[in-house]
């Protein structure tokens, strides 16, 4: 299974500022008569899906993501060199990866 990074930093929009990219005088003056606008005329509504998005990723950040219990069953497993490979099952693992792969390229 190939790990990929695709997820990037994410862009704080908070921060950045309209206008940054210029210097001098007239940049300033542009930047700050832009934040006092922005301030008070800036209105922001979610829609009622973002609302549900916001909701379930709540959710998913509350719940455990695997289950502890047998986590904690395979370390002791392992301590103890009780624990065993299932070679077949691992091959039928990968070759459904490649599978999964191939199939999807083509698409």
């Amino acid at each position: 299974m190939k790990i990929n990074d695709s997820i990037k930093k994410p862009v704080d929009l908070a921060t950045s500022k309209p206008g940054s990219e210029k210097s001098g005088a007239g940049a300033a003056k542009t930047t700050a008569s832009s934040q006092a606008t922005s301030k008070s005329t800036e209105n922001v509504t979610l829609s009622p899906m973002s609302a549900q998005i916001q909701s379930l990723e709540a959710k998913v950040a509350a719940d455990n993501v695997f289950d502890i219990e047998k986590v904690d069953a395979i370390k002791s497993a392992i301590a103890g060199g009780q624990f065993k490979v299932d070679s077949e099952k691992v091959a039928d693992g990968l070759i459904q990866t490649v599978k999964d792969l191939l199939t999807s390229k083509k698409t």
